[in-house]
């Protein structure tokens, strides 16, 4: 990776880890139509749903430190996987040299 992408590269990821310090604090609690509506049918269900490891982006027991873990977790987990597969499509297309 060029110096002026890998620059770029950990910009970006500083961006989303003050964003993801951030949103916890300035987030509304109420939720939005769309939650609220999700909510409705689910509560009109009979069966249960998936249950995320992390519901409603949040760990409980830290509170709004719990939440700034979630979205933290979600953005270096997301680049993890965007990494690995990166990796994996290079190995199976690897870059032509340039002569």
């Amino acid at each position: 990776m060029r110096h002026k992408d890998r620059n770029f590269v950990i910009v970006g990821v500083i961006i989303c880890l003050i964003i993801a310090l951030m949103s916890p604090f300035i987030a509304s609690s109420n939720p939005d139509g769309l939650e609220k509506s999700a909510e409705q049918i689910a509560t009109a269900q009979d069966g249960g749903m998936y249950e995320a490891p992390l519901p409603d982006y949040t760990f409980e027991p830290l509170g709004k430190f719990g939440e700034v873990f979630a979205l933290a977790l979600g953005i270096l987990v997301t680049l993890g996987i965007g990494y690995i597969l990166a990796l994996l499509i290079r190995r199976i297309n690897p870059p032509e040299s340039s002569n």
